[in-house]
């Protein structure tokens, strides 16, 4: 399983896309209806309309890459909605393995003035 460091930012995008579009159309999509910079230290993570594909575009200092993730059996559990969201590394890899992110809930972050 190829890993992602932590501190790295993700955005999903959440409408399906041709797949036969490569580099060059999906870092016009990230600019143009993201609205984001292609070539900034994030991936980008978009999906075909049968969601048994994944592209994960990004950009490497010096030029583009590309992942493709194609499932033979299953489907990738894809968020509903239409705007583009921030997902975190951990999220991206349970979206990878197969897990539902709208099922996933954590306990909340707690803050505390003082002990007891």
């Amino acid at each position: 399983m190829f890993r992602f460091d932590e501190g790295l930012k993700v955005y999903l995008y959440r409408e399906p896309v041709d797949f036969r579009i490569g580099i060059n159309g999906l870092s016009i999509l990230v600019e143009q209806s993201m609205r984001l910079n292609p070539m900034a230290s994030a991936l980008f993570v978009f999906g075909n309309r049968r969601r048994d594909r994944i592209k994960i575009l990004g950009w490497g200092g010096n030029g583009f890459w590309l992942l493709l993730k194609r499932l033979e059996a299953d489907r990738f559990t894809w968020p509903s909605g239409t705007e583009t969201i921030s997902l975190t590394v951990e999220q991206l890899h349970w979206l990878l393995d197969g897990i539902d992110l709208a099922l996933i809930q954590k306990h909340p972050r707690r803050f505390y003035e003082r002990i007891g």
